[in-house]
């Protein structure tokens, strides 16, 4: 037995580097909503009164990626001053998706099956630039520090207003997205002509 003790103290202590530096991973799930039809244009009509509603529209969205974001975060005071010493991320992000059920003509399903695969991609783009969003919250505010602050108050408010100014961004870059995607010739675009009107 103690003749593998090193070895095994040597794994241990190999080992722990990685362990500290290991990255959070954000919680991917989906949801969905039942739509039927028999044909591509059924299908999309059914979408449109069961999708989700978004931004007070009268249809329902396609799909709808949101997320649910928070913190680990510790403040300390130092030198007069105060510094986040603690900033680690839960991040959940929640795509919801139409779902077909029934048994629609084979023709329909495997348009369905190249529409539903495409819409999956453009969510996740959505999902990808909100990870990207809170990987620049991290490495913006890990270390983040105000002096003068020794009741870590002033560094709160200003954690807050950068915090603003990065998801306002994100949020730009979202719609920018979604306005090229939905556009005329644009990629959503393509993929409900395609259901609508068959390949």
């Amino acid at each position: 037995m103690t003749s593998r003790l090193p070895a095994i103290l040597a794994f241990i202590i190999l080992a722990l580097p990685g362990i500290a530096l290991a990255e959070w991973k954000p919680v991917e799930q989906e949801k969905t909503y039942s739509i039927s039809g028999s044909s591509g244009a059924e299908l999309y009509a059914a979408i449109g009164e069961r999708g989700p509603k978004v931004g007070g529209l009268p249809l329902g969205a396609i799909a709808h990626t949101s997320f649910k974001l928070t913190w680990t975060r510790k403040y300390e005071p130092r030198d007069g001053g105060c510094v986040i010493a603690v900033n680690k991320p839960k991040l959940i992000i929640t795509y919801v998706l139409p779902k077909l059920t029934g048994k629609p003509p084979q023709s329909v399903r495997q348009e369905w099956e190249t529409f539903i695969s495409g819409v999956r991609d453009h969510e996740k783009v959505h999902g990808r630039m909100i990870v990207d969003m809170v990987k620049e919250i991290e490495t913006m505010s890990v270390g983040f520090s105000v002096p003068n602050d020794p009741d870590c108050k002033v560094i709160r408010q200003e954690l807050t207003r950068r915090l603003a100014e990065i998801s306002q961004n994100q949020r730009q870059k979202s719609r920018d997205f979604d306005k090229v995607e939905l556009s005329k010739g644009g990629n959503i675009h393509q993929l409900i002509l395609r259901l609508v009107n068959g390949s």
